[in-house]
């Protein structure tokens, strides 16, 4: 599927040959300005932890601190191109998933990546994301 609507981007789910994905686009191109967003924790604007033990509270701050990270560079989520989810269990990646479907709808998905590692810059933290995005010119 490919989505030719007029925006600044293309999304293809399933280039010729490919599985289709699930929760993402296996590409995104467009044209523009880009930006890149560091991998947001769930840090409120005074760096305390939002949700300890809580994915689902952490994954909604996360995508709350991305908004505002995008916001700064006058972009949004509909100009995201790619995601990377870090999670220190996989468990944690419905719940990422849930606080993303909140921002960015199923026609507008991004490239992502999931990868598990055995920690983040605190111990307290389960889920870091970076995004990148595409501004049109």
């Amino acid at each position: 599927m490919t989505d030719h609507s007029g925006s600044h981007l293309t999304r293809i789910s399933a280039p010729q040959g490919v599985s289709p994905g699930a929760h993402y686009s296996h590409v995104v191109l467009g044209t523009g300005r880009f930006v890149a967003v560091s991998g947001q924790c769930a840090l409120d604007e005074n760096g305390a932890v939002v949700g300890e033990g809580d994915a689902r509270a952490q994954a909604r701050q996360v995508f709350e601190n991305l908004r505002r990270c995008l916001a700064a560079a006058g972009a949004g989520f509909d100009d995201v191109v790619k995601l990377t989810y870090f999670v220190t269990d996989v468990a944690h990646l419905p719940a990422v998933r849930e606080a993303r479907e909140a921002v960015i709808p199923a026609d507008r998905l991004p490239a992502s990546s999931a990868v598990q590692v055995s920690a983040l810059f605190r111990p307290e933290l389960l889920v870091e994301v970076e995004a990148f995005a595409v501004l049109a010119q």
